[in-house]
């Protein structure tokens, strides 16, 4: 199985480029974020006659995820237990649920599309929200893989956290003063560790950006950084066969700010194969 996530930053603008991404490097299943529309407003036929089919959580022109695949999709899920919401002004447990998680299992892989909120700003309410969220997901997903500890299982998306130095190339981006590199969002990012995950990306890939911000000649200069991820259970990251950052498709017409992230899973590896390493030391 070849495994892909990709905020796609408005899916009705790069629907085109996404399936003929999806196509071209026969991808089978392909997560998106940030798709910027509802169910009804998802272009659905394009990637139906390419052979996919598509679940959507999408509530307004805003958030949104998505995941298509070749493949039969089965426990569809939309948000994760204990997901909390956000409203400005909104606080408390009856805050309006956005439409950042959804969740399936195709082939026997539990698959999460997640759209981490951004934090906006220190010291922002957004960026409480962010950690709440993360904390929540972090639970519910130690809570999954302890209920099916041998099914894999991969938590994908757009992370909005910058975990390590070498993955910030923007010189816009400074701890103490911006939000995806704070101490508090890289402990939540690397907490998930204790929720049983691995990045199964690095291990194979350990440089490179996944986001350039349109301005100021950001892509040129490759002043990007590496946010967009794919973490793992045991199961999962014993599977990975390979991966790739598609840096390429940021150039050409319309692309979006991030580019797709893939692994190849070969399904039925040794579960008993302990030696990729942890991002987490």
């Amino acid at each position: 199985m070849r495994l892909a996530t990709w905020n796609i930053n408005s899916i009705r603008t790069r629907v085109g480029r996404a399936v003929d991404f999806a196509v071209r490097e026969d991808i089978d299943v392909l997560a998106f974020q940030e798709i910027k529309c509802k169910p009804e407003q998802f272009p659905y036929a394009p990637f139906e006659e390419a052979g996919y089919q598509v679940e959507v959580h999408g509530l307004n022109q805003w958030n949104g995820v998505a995941i298509a695949s070749r493949l039969p999709m089965t426990e569809v899920s939309t948000g994760f237990d204990g997901m909390p919401g956000f409203a400005k002004g909104h606080e408390g447990p009856d805050a309006p649920l956005e439409a950042r998680a959804l969740g399936v299992t195709v082939d026997g892989v539990r698959v999460w599309s997640l759209y981490v909120p951004n934090g906006r700003a220190l010291g922002d309410p957004h960026l409480a929200y962010k950690l709440h969220w993360l904390e929540a997901l972090r639970t519910a997903t130690a809570a999954e893989i302890a209920a099916n500890p041998s099914r894999p299982l991969a938590l994908v998306g757009d992370f909005n956290i910058i975990p390590f130095e070498k993955d910030n190339g923007d010189p816009s981006i400074v701890e103490g003063v911006s939000t995806h590199v704070s101490p508090e969002e890289r402990a939540a990012f690397f907490a998930l560790e204790s929720a049983g995950l691995t990045d199964v990306v690095r291990p194979l890939i350990p440089e490179g950006f996944t986001y350039w911000d349109y301005q100021r000649l950001k892509f040129p200069r490759n002043e990007g950084v590496r946010i967009d991820f794919i973490l793992g259970s045991e199961p999962f990251a014993n599977a990975v066969s390979a991966a790739k950052i598609h840096r390429d498709e940021r150039k050409g017409e319309q692309p979006s700010d991030h580019v797709p992230v893939a692994v190849d899973l070969s399904l039925g590896a040794a579960e008993d194969d302990d030696d990729l390493p942890m991002i987490f030391a």
